[in-house]
């Protein structure tokens, strides 16, 4: 139906208009259910400067008469405004099959998933964080971290990136900043999805336009080209996304995403004049002018970076600026990310398994770490996890494959250098680095997805500073840096693991150490040997040796125990481990709270072994489900102890069935609040049926 013809004859003839604006009543009327006055007010008044669809007493008529529930009118009213913008549905219906999947790190061909399923919401701050609230944030792990990013961050969604500011201006242009593996990409082609699909930005932009930034690359090698040409996304939509462009660039949004991926240097945007839509010019003259807005200056720009490049994007933006920042997942994003990852009831116990690694579970606020994490972990959920050492080699090996092309230096240098500038702040407890102590160890800082770098302001200037990502990672690539140093430099290493036995103020390089014995697990030396990085063989005599002399020496200590179980773990050596037990005569925790983490890695290291001389667990949080994860290692034990009053009939019944699998038992102890019928026949079915030299309740 052609309104616009229709307006045009009511012009001309009366009996017309009564013809015209019967149809409409004729159709309206048609309808059924629940009445929505907004929208009919819309038909009446019309919008954007078009003519009216209804007249007063249409739209009385239906009020009074007639319901009318929203999504017909809705979806009338879309017939409507298709009928005034011909090719924009099969322009939607094409980016929607362009945009609705994505694929995977992993995937092979075919093998595409929805992005409905893998986006969640993330965490999309519009403030400039101060030096103390990224120390803070970086130190602190766990449920602390996201508590204390709940408590201090206020999120934006997506659709309110152009709501007016405080002075009630419209940017123009907005930057959303945030590291690598953050979820920029993933954020650029879901506003694109849901544009198309019509749920988000349908107001103000009548037409949303992806550039990126990668493909901007290659045209820029193919030589000049037309703004239309970089705007092209389907050829048979050219001329309406011309007519668009000049009739209504107001209502016009381009997404330029990955401004830091952009080869051609961003000072070099020239300033030289692109005269029109059509007239070929080169590649970054038209970039500089959509950004400046010396060409198209009424549309909308929303542009993806790094905060390396957050500083010189500001510098060549039109106004006014919103400048927003990706901080990855808060908390609650990384439950609804688990929930909509894993299997229904198996997403809880994949979520539980990881909050009990802090360190772990800290990290999957990155996007990129929590979709690794799933992955494993749908693979490995009767097994365990995978250690976090290869975690973090997974995500490094990611980073390298996607966000590291064009690297001045190789792979392995960039590693080592990284890991030097790592090694020094460990040293100093040091997270934030001045932009000269990074530049005397990583040649092009800026350039590298493993470091962050801001702004903070100081008296009369702005301080370029960096960090790693966490704290964690700096304690990672810390251990790269000594696990893949030259021999002449092992020293180093000595001087460190004797600093940490000699010095109670050391504790802050355990996690160091930690990641060194799991860069000494032989899957993850195979990995790192593919990027470049040769394993020095001697240090990983020298880390065992150090662990078998603290076995031997001072290990008695509880937390000290359970740090050196957790190393052995790391490194998931079986035999090393065996004989690295089998110094244990006694394996005691006292007052020490067993995470289920904890219990994992007890379990492994004890079932390295072939038998047990003894186990005594003292008040240490042990619940059935603790219980049912040890069950099979507390076979193997010889000697039993568990102290801990609140023993349920089901704690009881699995220690004793477990024990009862040997041939004989020298000593079972345990100790309950209350004895139950349940608990009493369990006991006396234990003590008939298995030989055991003492049993203590």
């Amino acid at each position: 139906m052609d309104t616009q013809r229709d307006v045009e004859e009511t012009k001309d003839s009366p009996g017309a208009a009564d013809r015209v604006y019967g149809a409409r009543r004729d159709l309206i009327n048609g309808l059924s259910e629940a009445s929505l006055k907004g929208v009919l007010d819309g038909l009446q008044q019309g919008i954007s400067g078009r003519p009216a669809v209804i007249g007063m007493w249409e739209r009385n008529e239906v009020l009074q008469q007639h319901r009318v529930t929203q999504d017909q009118v809705s979806s009338y009213f879309t017939d409507f405004l298709t009928d005034q913008q011909p090719g924009l549905p099969k322009l939607k219906k094409w980016i929607v099959s362009q945009y609705k999947t994505v694929k995977e790190y992993n995937s092979l061909a075919g093998q595409d998933v929805l992005l409905t399923d893998r986006y969640t919401q993330l965490l999309i701050i519009e403030k400039h964080r101060q030096q103390e609230e990224r120390e803070k944030e970086m130190r602190t792990s766990g449920a602390g971290f996201f508590g204390a990013r709940q408590k201090e961050y206020k999120s934006i969604s997506v659709d309110q990136l152009f709501k007016p500011n405080d002075r009630g201006d419209v940017p123009k242009a907005v930057i959303l900043q945030g590291n690598s593996g953050h979820g920029k990409s993933f954020t650029a082609r879901k506003i694109m999805l849901d544009w198309a699909s019509g749920s988000l930005y349908q107001d103000p932009f009548e037409l949303v336009i992806h550039l990126s930034c990668k493909e901007l690359n290659l045209l820029c090698k193919e030589g000049e080209q037309s703004v239309l040409d970089l705007v092209n996304v389907d050829g048979k939509c050219i001329s309406l996304v011309q007519k668009k462009l000049e009739e209504s660039p107001e209502k016009v949004l381009l997404l330029i995403d990955g401004f830091d991926e952009l080869q051609f240097p961003v000072s070099e945007l020239r300033k030289s004049p692109v005269k029109d839509l059509t007239t070929p010019a080169p590649v970054d003259a038209i970039l500089g002018a959509l950004l400046k807005g010396r060409i198209l200056s009424e549309c909308h720009l929303l542009v993806t970076t790094r905060p390396t490049a957050t500083d010189k994007l500001n510098k060549l933006l039109k106004r006014p600026v919103r400048c927003t920042e990706i901080l990855g997942f808060s908390e609650e994003g990384v439950h609804d990310y688990f929930k909509s990852f894993c299997e229904d009831e198996f997403w809880e116990k994949a979520l539980g398994r990881v909050k009990e690694n802090e360190t772990l579970y800290t990290s999957c606020f990155i996007p990129v770490i929590c979709w690794i994490v799933c992955t494993v972990f749908r693979v490995e959920v009767a097994t365990g996890l995978e250690t976090t050492t290869a975690i973090f080699v997974r995500f490094v090996k990611i980073l390298l494959d996607e966000h590291c092309q064009g690297l001045g230096q190789p792979v392995p240098d960039l590693l080592l250098s990284l890991g030097q500038l790592a090694e020094s702040g460990i040293q100093r407890q040091q997270v934030l680095f001045d932009k000269e102590s990074v530049e005397a160890t990583v040649s092009d800082p800026t350039s590298f997805p493993f470091l962050c770098k801001f702004l903070l302001k100081e008296t009369g200037e702005k301080k370029e500073m960096f960090s790693f990502m966490h704290l964690s990672f700096q304690e990672f690539f810390a251990a790269l840096h000594y696990r893949y140093t030259s021999e002449e430099h092992q020293g180093n290493v000595k001087e460190m693991l004797e600093s940490v036995e000699q010095q109670e103020d050391r504790t802050h390089l355990l996690p160091v150490i930690q990641f060194l014995f799991g860069l000494s697990k032989v899957k993850v030396m195979q990995d790192l040997k593919q990027r470049g990085l040769t394993s020095n063989l001697s240090l990983e005599a020298c880390l065992k040796e150090w662990m078998v002399k603290r076995i031997e020496n001072n290990s008695k200590k509880d937390a000290m125990m359970l740090f050196t179980l957790h190393c052995l773990y790391e490194l998931h050596e079986d035999e090393f481990v065996r004989t690295a037990m089998a110094v244990w005569d006694k394996v005691k925790f006292n007052s020490i709270p067993l995470t289920r983490a904890d219990c994992w890695v007890l379990l492994y290291c004890l079932q390295c072994c072939s038998t047990i001389p003894s186990l005594t667990l003292s008040k240490c949080n042990i619940t059935p489900d603790k219980l049912r994860m040890l069950q099979p290692a507390l076979s193997k034990c010889q000697e039993l102890g568990v102290y801990d009053s609140s023993l349920s009939d089901e704690s009881v019944q699995q220690i004793l069935t477990a024990v009862s699998k040997q041939k004989s038992v020298g000593r079972v102890s345990l100790t309950v609040k209350t004895i139950t019928l349940i608990t009493a026949e369990c006991l006396l079915n234990f003590m008939k049926s298995t030989p055991t030299e003492e049993f203590v309740g």
